[in-house]
């Protein structure tokens, strides 16, 4: 049994970001500023609060500002390496191009670098090692899921179906981007491009893929609209937060 050691985190921060390129046409989409602070910053620091220790970041695009922001990660008091990508390769590309940084681990945690799910990581550990997933999804319920892949995860948590973005403005729910993997599905994944959400994930159903189900902030920066969005959320978030510790 893995002991109660919190996984090493892969982030995926490669993206080109095109459709936030007229907000922050000069930086990686990683570095948006929230107010006065990169958004990988904040889910740096949210990963250290919650006990991880070391985290690897897939990069591509303007990875040089990545890696000169953060260096080895000694200032936020985490463990930071770099896999960087020379062409795009798709999240589990991505994911795969970084192997030789999980190869002394038995499981590993994914995150996806343009979004923010607000999540217990240590419930989240618990629930992927006490049900041997071959893999866990984190998953939140969105009152609009039309730009989002929804989830069918039966009684027992069991996920059963990974279904295509419908464009129906609906509720379900939805892949919240957060993973934990065992490092097994690595021999499993070919080298090259490669999509998580469409060529891993569905393959491992017959396997057992677990979900996770939070109410947690959810905040996607993937586009003008909702990076403003995350603007007022995240601040309205940390204003609670402080108003709770006054």
């Amino acid at each position: 049994m893995p002991t109660e050691k919190m996984p090493i985190a892969v982030l995926l921060v490669g993206g080109l970001g095109t459709r936030l390129r007229s907000v922050i046409s000069e930086r990686p989409k990683a570095l948006a500023p929230i107010g006065d602070t990169p958004f990988l910053k904040l889910v740096l620091l949210e990963l250290k609060s919650q006990g991880i220790q070391r985290v690897v970041l897939c990069t591509g695009h303007f990875a040089e500002q990545i890696e000169e922001e953060f260096g080895n990660g000694s200032q936020l008091g985490i463990e930071i390496e770099y896999s960087r990508e020379l062409q795009p390769l798709g999240t589990g590309g991505a994911v795969k191009l970084a192997e030789k940084y999980l190869a002394n681990c038995s499981e590993f945690i994914v995150l996806n670098g343009d979004s923010f799910l607000e999540l217990e990581f240590k419930a989240f550990v618990r629930v992927h090692r006490e049900n041997r997933a071959t893999a866990t999804v984190a998953l939140r319920r969105v009152s609009n899921a039309a730009r989002y892949g929804t989830v069918e995860v039966d009684k027992d948590g069991k996920v059963r179906s990974f279904r295509e973005k419908l464009g129906v403005k609906e509720p379900g729910i939805i892949n919240g981007g957060v993973y934990i993997f065992e490092r097994e599905v690595l021999g499993e994944m070919p080298e090259g491009v490669l999509s998580l959400e469409k060529d891993v994930l569905p393959k491992l159903i017959v396997q057992n893929v677990r979900g996770f189900q939070t109410n947690g902030l959810f905040i996607d920066i993937g586009t003008p609209e909702d990076y403003a969005k995350a603007q007022l959320l995240l601040k309205r978030n940390s204003d609670v937060q402080n108003a709770n510790v006054d």
